[in-house]
């Protein structure tokens, strides 16, 4: 299972990326959005571990963006915003999940864990060129 970890606070992400990988995951980090957005182009997640207030692109952009890929990821909302109105609105945008911090690891664990199987399957791509089009 491959997930991102953003979270811009770098002892936590540390801490999440180590303890997630301990798990057997395979984890990669970003610190903001704009780097978040580049690793999302460039690789296949599973879920995404997002915090909503971050440098860059913000969290709630990010959750959008993600949302409307082609390539579903799954997103777990993950941020100090706790109220029952913020995460009706974290998963208005489109998260999956919603986990306030302060956290128990071992349900985050499980909360990735269960999005993770949870993940729709890849939708075929139409191919188009030169006025061609292939529907697989």
């Amino acid at each position: 299972m491959r997930v991102l970890v953003v979270e811009d606070a770098r002892s936590l992400a540390a801490v999440l990326a180590e303890g997630l990988r301990d798990q057997g995951m395979a984890v990669d980090l970003a610190h903001d959005g704009l780097e978040a957005a580049a690793k999302l182009d460039a690789n296949s997640y599973d879920v995404v571990v997002l915090d909503r207030d971050l440098p860059g692109i913000h969290g709630d952009a990010l959750c959008q963006m993600i949302t409307e890929r082609d390539d579903r990821v799954m997103v777990l909302m993950l941020t100090a915003a706790g109220s029952p109105g913020d995460r009706v609105s974290g998963l208005t945008l489109g998260a999956d999940d919603y986990l306030a911090k302060p956290f128990h690891f071992p349900e985050l664990v499980l909360r990735v864990r269960s999005l993770a199987r949870r993940r729709p399957a890849a939708r075929a791509r139409t191919l188009r060129a030169a006025g061609v089009e292939l529907d697989p």
